[in-house]
């Protein structure tokens, strides 16, 4: 058969990197010494340099230093200082108790070095009190009049000369239109609790807000402050507020270091179980505990190197590389699956320990050398995202997919052949071959085999249009850790969010032109508006209340003249309460409460430069965050420059847009960069499709199953799908390399590289697999969609992909006139079953593809 020149040239380039794999092994079997202890001085440099790895969880981290939102929050953090609070509540006692323990409790808390300041009580009682300040004189002038008209109609009815000449109806009493003019605003709902305190009498509970001066992405900052605030309550005698009266404490803080102990519980033991795991299944593999340490070895060397390398690089994990020990472990342990599986084969056949090291590296070495080729490209396309997370995650494992090939080629060939010196041997039933019922199956049922799993195929992609993206940050975090269950009480509790937006600003007019354009797009965008409320010093002071002052006066000397004789309990009480704010003197910034003026100073005290823009919606919903972030960006300042506006939903926002935006190119980028290393690596561009196929139709099943398991992307589980591409490639890249070779049989190739297929993915699903026992939803996630990829892998490249390979060797057979020896016959014959090998001077090849090997 004619070759093409550049094809044969890749061919021969791929043969001299196996030759050399070989000759490599070969080298280090017959030095084990000097191999293993150049092993162990890079494996000790490894865990030295690992040793001081630590865990950030933190979500701003997420993004990159120059994205906006990242920028803003960290200019926040230094004008502003920490978002979010140390929330200490008291719970089980009457209202008396709970107010005592908020008094006693909040100097001692405010004592503390790292807190600011604390806030026990709400501005509610002074905003009522001058309520009527923040009406425009133009809506104190038609107060005036309606109370007028209505004190002028009462009162000629009360004359006992007054005759009615008709029917005429009371002038009203209607504010109802002024308060929804007003009600929005940020004094309204500053002021509309009824308590003082932060306190629910029927929940029996009463909160404390203690704010730190660091942020609480500095995590050894707050486990220190909330152990601090821990001590003040162990001091305190929390019996003098009532029998069963006990303390809790949430918060942001709080949480985040709930949320990182938890994450950290999750590695410890979903790394230990999928250790268990997969030496359980190595030694049901191999039915040799040598075997198993044969494998592991060199799997234990990479990672040591490969964390080595994180230590330098970074000094840090994040949410996912934190578990790329085990994701590594899994993948790694699938090449020593298929290379100590060729190794104990070609024992059996009777070659020599060297030959068959350097056999096992040069041929099976050569295609887990492609298939980590493959994965290490395609984690390296995953680590061109600008998501901090993912982009860290495809570069640590594609060179620890490298790496762990570097380990075996050096490890495992200097274990065998130590071992050869001492005298080991393979044990018979390690090296013997059973053949598996099912390729005899497959090869007399081929074309059913195919016809069905194509049909359901199909229907499972007519379910692709159900498929969702999870946009809720909150199912992606443990809601039901005691700190967020508390929290979210405590947000009832208060009526509002405790983490507002802040707008950045640097003078009083500042301030008054971000709150006016931000309640003017509020206006404009009606039920729609994610924005509950907007508050800015500039203003909690309003205008021109001398002229109101005057006006109140007037409105005070007719509301002194209204009978109460007639009147109802509820409208007696209506007008104290109007009678008191109307003689309400003028204000200014120094008579707010200390509860409101604190939270508009900087760090370095008093200042101007602070809007807060309360939400209206949850902030864990990303869709909500991404529409808020829309609405309250793109402002500009009275000079030309651009509104800051910071907060942790920005950072939510940019993360779900850029993972919506890189999302596609990074999947196209995958499958191409794939392709491309396979057409180089192997030979041929329809080679290279060929091993390509399981993947792609696994992955378009993967995305049909999805919407009948009630599975949602999100995006942290997201990366699963280049990942699945990168790692199951390998089993096509193995089962056509060897029914590639000479002398291939195909019942025979199926069971030996059918059970290491099996094995491989097996053990790579465990990696993945133990993220199921994470405690973390959104790590939860990552495990369950890959081991549905995994799964839907294993049964197309042990059932769909073997019977369409026979079914394709069949048409060319009927299409095209080769002669018997060109046409695989000696591994299927119509109707029968496998023949005997011809010799090796006959050797057959796939009828499928060109035979791309030499031997």
């Amino acid at each position: 058969m004619a070759s093409n020149p550049s094809s044969a040239a890749e061919r021969a380039w791929m043969h001299r990197v196996e030759r050399a794999m070989g000759a490599l092994a070969a080298h280090n079997h017959r030095r084990p010494f000097t191999a293993l202890v150049c092993a162990l001085v890079l494996s000790v440099l490894g865990l030295l340099s690992a040793r001081h790895l630590t865990l950030n969880a933190n979500l701003v981290d997420l993004l990159p230093r120059s994205f906006e939102s990242v920028q803003a929050i960290h200019t926040l953090e230094q004008r502003f200082g920490a978002q979010g609070w140390v929330v200490v509540v008291g719970e089980n006692g009457d209202p008396a108790q709970l107010q005592k323990f908020a008094e006693d409790v909040a100097p001692k808390l405010e004592a503390l070095p790292g807190i600011r300041y604390v806030e026990i009580t709400r501005p509610s009682s002074f905003f009522r009190a001058h309520a009527l300040y923040f009406l425009s004189p133009e809506d104190l002038r038609e107060v005036e009049r309606r109370i007028d008209a209505r004190l002028t109609w009462e009162k000629a009815r009360a004359n006992p000369l007054f005759v009615s000449l008709d029917d005429e109806p009371p002038p009203p009493l209607d504010f109802s239109d002024l308060e929804q003019k007003y009600g929005g605003g940020a004094v309204t709902r500053l002021s509309s609790h009824p308590s003082d305190y932060y306190l629910d009498p029927d929940a029996r509970r009463v909160v404390v807000l203690a704010k730190p001066e660091v942020s609480s992405a500095d995590l050894t900052f707050s486990t220190n402050i909330i152990q601090e605030v821990r001590g003040v309550l162990r001091r305190e005698d929390l019996s003098k507020y009532g029998p069963g009266f006990h303390t809790s404490i949430t918060g942001s803080f709080q949480k985040k270091m709930d949320q990182q102990a938890q994450i950290t519980r999750d590695v410890a033991v979903s790394s230990t179980v999928a250790t268990v795991l997969v030496l359980l299944y190595l030694f049901l593999h191999f039915r040799s505990v040598l075997a198993v340490g044969m494998v592991l070895a060199p799997v234990g060397a990479g990672l040591a190197w490969t964390y080595g390398l994180v230590g330098v690089a970074y000094g840090r994990v994040n949410l996912l590389t934190a578990f790329l020990g085990a994701i590594l472990g899994g993948l790694g342990v699938e090449h020593g699956i298929h290379l100590l599986g060729r190794y104990l084969t070609l024992r059996g056949e009777g070659c020599s320990s060297e030959q068959a090291t350097r056999e096992s590296f040069m041929h099976t070495g050569g295609a887990a050398l492609v298939s980590a080729l493959v994965a290490a490209l395609t984690f390296f396309v995953l680590g061109t995202s600008r998501l901090t997370a993912f982009r860290e995650f495809g570069v640590i494992a594609g060179v620890g997919m490298l790496v762990l090939i570097l380990a075996y080629v050096l490890v495992l060939p200097a274990v065998l052949g130590l071992g050869a010196r001492w005298g080991w041997r393979p044990r018979a039933k390690a090296t013997e071959m059973t053949e598996a019922p099912l390729g005899r199956v497959i090869t007399r049922r081929r074309g059913l085999l195919t016809a069905v799993s194509a049909l359901v195929v199909a229907g499972l992609l007519t379910q692709i249009p159900r498929l969702r993206f999870d946009y809720d940050i909150g199912s992606l975090q443990d809601q039901r850790l005691d700190s967020f269950v508390l929290d979210r009480a405590v947000n009832q509790l208060i009526g509002y969010s405790q983490v507002p937006l802040v707008v950045l600003t640097r003078s009083r007019a500042e301030e008054a032109a971000v709150v006016r354009e931000l309640q003017e797009r509020k206006r404009r965008l009606g039920a729609n508006s994610t924005v509950d409320f907007v508050a800015a010093l500039a203003s909690l002071v309003p205008e021109r209340q001398a002229e109101k002052q005057a006006i109140l006066k007037d409105i005070g000397r007719l509301v002194e003249d209204v009978p109460e004789g007639q009147l109802t309990p509820e409208q007696r009480g209506q007008l104290a309460e109007l009678r008191r704010q109307v003689r309400a003197k003028p204000f200014t910034e120094a008579d707010l409460p200390s509860s409101v003026r604190q939270q508009f100073q900087g760090r370095g005290g008093p200042g101007t430069g602070f809007v807060l823009v309360y939400p209206s919606a949850d902030q864990s919903d990303g869709r909500a965050m991404r529409r808020m972030a829309k609405e309250v960006r793109g402002m500009t300042l009275p000079d030309g420059r651009p509104a800051v506006v910071a907060g942790e939903a920005m950072v939510q926002a940019d993360i779900f847009n850029l993972v919506s935006h890189e999302a596609p190119f990074i999947l196209l980028g995958s499958t191409l960069m794939v392709l491309l290393a396979m057409w180089v690596t192997l030979g041929g561009l329809r080679l290279a499709l060929l091993c390509l196929m399981p993947t792609v139709v696994s992955l378009f099943a993967v995305l049909g199953v999805m919407p009948l398991l009630r599975m949602e992307f999100n995006y942290l589980n997201i990366l699963v799908i280049p990942v699945l591409i990168g790692t199951t490639v390998d089993a096509g890249v193995h089962l056509i390399t060897r029914l590639a070779s000479p002398r291939s049989d195909f019942v025979r190739v199926y069971s030996e590289t059918g059970k290491a297929i099996c094995g491989g993915l097996l053990t790579s699903a465990v990696g993945f697999g133990a993220l199921l026992l994470a405690d973390h939803p959104g790590l939860n996630s990552i495990g369950a969609l890959a081991n549905v990829g995994f799964g839907m892998n294993l049964l197309i490249m042990l059932v769909t992909f073997p019977a369409l390979l026979l079914v394709l060797s069949d048409r060319k057979r009927r299409h095209r006139a080769v002669p018997p020896r060109l046409r695989g016959e000696h591994f299927m014959k119509e109707g029968q079953g496998p023949q005997r090998p011809t010799p090796s001077h006959q050797a057959g090849v796939s009828p499928v593809w060109p035979h791309t090997r030499e031997e």
